[in-house]
């Protein structure tokens, strides 16, 4: 055991969901449409998690489709591209939704469960992004990244709120429901204007809005995924001030220090002080090489997270600590040495042993090969320490529920 010590793993029978969506799209439109339609597709002897994975994999084709037409995230793509990036998270969407209505009705929810369903909403948040940058023809510079951050602390602070409160909680507006949602419009709408250089455009010129002396030029001026961001970034502001009032609510209630809470933030602070650092250091990564960083940034971030899901199904400490920024941190030292050497006249600093060009390029690849390995590592061992110890199967059912199951289980009981 690597990740779980042996004497947590009691505590994975202890686990009972608890989640509470306030979304009025989620009530009244699509839980009625995932409970009455999408789930009788599916058949019984299906396990949850193999559904999850499934619906993962149209995410997967999406980039695939995305590295051949426009691997610089700033060319415009066929029609049908864009379509079907708007069908295919509008599928992983259900499927990720419809996985816990299928743990219900087969008798197989558990710890298990929600790790795996975490797990791929965290890898699919940062392909999302290279997918939504792409859309808006954003191409490989600070805008992608500034959506990266973004999208990544909601995620973060929603799985913080999570080990806290011991809910998950989905406000009235939320990222898994009416975010998704929205990028398979844009999505959509983006295959019939003709491409992402569409969102290039002032948008208020272009909904026909005269220029009034009232409106500032810069405002009037606006693209319609700089709009998008404004947007984003309210959103982003509602969502953690909520996640941050529940936490210190929940804190409150338990008479424990609320403002302690808070040091959960400081892992993902720490990566996004070194993020932009190294980016602003080697430019070459940040404007020809963004992909590969992205997913090597994503990868951290899930390992973040699936720390935080582990310690909360087996009730353990919080994590404070992330390996996988380790490389980024010596690559920055490694960078100032020339900086140094440059302003105190060559008093101080050291040469670069990665220096700007290919050997920088090589490190960042070799960074993404090691969060592959330790992010992977990290799932297989858990994953395979929970089936052991709760007599469970990953991807499949390994004890089928039957009646005669439960009038035996009714019996003991009794």
């Amino acid at each position: 055991m690597v990740y779980i010590r042996q004497d947590r793993l009691p505590k994975l029978k202890e686990y009972k969901y608890s989640g509470v969506d306030h979304s009025l799209v989620s009530r009244y439109v699509l839980k009625p449409f995932y409970t009455n339609v999408v789930i009788n597709c599916f058949p019984m002897s299906m396990a949850p998690n193999l559904i999850t994975l499934s619906g993962f994999s149209f995410v997967l084709l999406n980039i695939l489709t995305l590295l051949y037409y426009t691997p610089t995230l700033d060319q415009d793509c066929p029609p049908w591209v864009y379509a079907s990036w708007s069908i295919g998270l509008f599928l992983y969407q259900t499927f990720d939704a419809v996985d816990g209505t299928q743990a219900r009705r087969t008798r197989q929810s558990g710890p298990l469960g929600e790790l795996f369903d975490h797990g791929v909403d965290a890898l699919n948040t940062s392909l999302e992004v290279l997918i939504f940058s792409a859309t808006m023809n954003l191409g490989q510079g600070w805008k992608t990244l500034l959506i990266l951050f973004a999208s990544l602390l909601t995620f973060y602070v929603q799985t913080w709120d999570e080990y806290h409160t011991k809910t998950l909680t989905l406000g009235l507006v939320s990222g898994p429901v009416e975010g998704i949602l929205t990028l398979c419009i844009v999505y959509a709408l983006t295959a019939v204007m003709g491409g992402g250089s569409f969102w290039q455009q002032a948008m208020l010129p272009t909904l026909g809005v005269e220029k009034h002396a009232f409106i500032p030029e810069l405002l009037y001026n606006l693209a319609w995924n700089e709009w998008y961001m404004v947007y984003g970034g309210a959103m982003l502001i509602f969502n953690t001030v909520s996640s941050t009032q529940n936490v210190l609510a929940a804190r409150r209630n338990d008479n424990l220090p609320p403002w302690d809470a808070l040091l959960g933030l400081l892992p993902f602070v720490a990566a996004w002080v070194l993020i932009p650092i190294y980016l602003y250091l080697h430019p070459i990564i940040l404007h020809a090489h963004l992909i590969p960083f992205v997913l090597y940034v994503g990868l951290i971030n899930a390992y973040s997270v699936g720390q935080m899901i582990v310690a909360h199904l087996t009730k353990s400490r919080f994590p404070m600590h992330n390996v996988l920024l380790l490389p980024l941190l010596f690559a920055i030292l490694d960078s100032f040495g020339p900086v140094l050497v440059d302003v105190s006249g060559g008093l101080l600093g050291w040469p670069s042993a990665l220096g700007e060009d290919v050997y920088q390029v090589a490190f960042m690849f070799l960074c993404l090969g090691l969060a592959v390995g330790v992010y992977g590592s990290f799932v297989v061992d858990v994953i395979v320490a929970i089936c052991d110890y709760l007599d469970i199967w990953c991807l499949t059912i390994k004890h089928p529920y039957t009646p005669e199951t439960e009038e035996t289980e009714g019996k003991k009981i009794k």
